[in-house]
């Protein structure tokens, strides 16, 4: 294994990452994620909210087996591993748990509003990443205002659009809340994962979570009867299949750049970025779809942007001072006076070794 000191090796899809400035690396990762997952969301709402197409534990399911499948392509093999499979039990619950729910969740949530919701992990991620093992991470105040702005924005774009949209229920919020929490839980141990063996590749942690993870997800379909339902359904209109691979398409070019940017940046400025996709979603589906925007919605996105920028400004922490170079062990000339004085003392001193 290589010294943690050491910076890994890392590319994003043929795209060398590592020699690249900070500046080259963010960009990258931004538009591979901002790409993927732009794709998702209009074909989410497509399928949820045209086609009212609401199984989330089936379709995660099919995702799963695009995922394993572009992941072959890509060359990656069980062999290239370097973390024990113990090491992604938790994250594949969390994984797995939270793309159900966000996904079963467009059911009784309107897809702005479920955004909505989701754009409020900011500040759960920080919290939690206070706690995880490996990580331990502490955030200056301007950050957690940051986040704050977020999620009291969110909350009033989230009530707003209770009024304006017949899509909103509490069943829909227990789910996305539930998504909420384990999101916290995500990112953290995704970026406890890369610090703790830098040699871990986002090929492998997506690999090993979605295979550890599959599993994971038959009980809640055969418990809650959607797997027979969402079979049906599918195979009385198959075309869906084919949204639902070319999403998962788009989806695994988003998830490779999450994981890039949060090896490289962590999991809360990830957080941040994922943050502004759903506002551009956000305004995407109000554009396309033809929805009514108020006031409220207005002061919302308002408070979000403030948020945001208020992230992206640079800290201008107080510098220490440093001593210029004529300070540092620099011998100061004696004055006229001060000399004349040591020489008549030096004189007297010898007069009287003398007598």
């Amino acid at each position: 294994m290589k010294n943690n000191n050491e910076e890994q090796v890392r590319s994003l899809f043929g795209i060398s990452l590592t020699s690249r400035p900070k500046w080259h690396q963010f960009l990258i990762c931004s538009s591979g994620f901002f790409f993927g997952y732009l794709i998702n969301g209009i074909c989410e709402e497509y399928v949820y909210n045209r086609l009212k197409f609401s199984y989330g534990w089936y379709f995660t399911f099919i995702q799963g087996f695009v995922y394993l499948a572009l992941i072959y392509m890509n060359g990656f093999t069980t062999k290239q591993m370097v973390n024990p499979w113990k090491t992604y039990v938790k994250l594949s619950a969390v994984l797995m748990g939270s793309h159900g729910l966000t996904k079963g969740s467009l059911a009784f949530l309107n897809y702005p509003a479920q955004i909505m919701f989701k754009s409020t992990k900011v500040l759960p991620v920080m919290i939690m990443g206070a706690f995880i093992p490996g990580l331990r991470r502490k955030y200056p105040p301007s950050e957690y205002l940051s986040a704050l702005l977020l999620v009291v924005g969110l909350i009033l774009f989230t009530l707003a659009d209770a009024q304006t949209s017949p899509n909103f229920s509490m069943i829909g919020v227990m789910m996305i809340s539930g998504a909420l929490i384990m999101d916290s839980f995500l990112g953290n141990l995704q970026e406890a994962i890369f610090t703790m063996n830098p040699e871990t590749t986002q090929m492998e942690m997506l690999f090993c979570s979605t295979v550890v993870g599959l599993p994971m997800l038959i009980p809640p379909m055969i418990l809650t009867g959607e797997l027979f339902r969402a079979w049906t359904s599918c195979y009385q209109h198959p075309y869906v299949y084919a949204v639902l691979i070319f999403e998962a398409m788009a989806t695994f070019i988003g998830q490779v750049s999450v994981l890039s940017l949060i090896a490289l940046f962590g999991a809360a400025t990830t957080a941040m970025v994922t943050t502004a996709r759903k506002a551009v979603t956000l305004l995407l589906s109000y554009l396309l779809f033809t929805k009514p925007l108020t006031e409220q919605h207005g002061t919302g996105l308002l408070l979000i942007t403030m948020g945001i920028v208020i992230k992206l400004l640079p800290d201008h922490k107080p510098q220490k001072r440093i001593p210029k170079p004529t300070e540092v062990g620099k011998i100061e000339k004696p004055s006229k006076e001060e000399e004349m004085k040591r020489l008549i003392n030096e004189d007297d001193q010898e007069r009287r070794q003398v007598v």
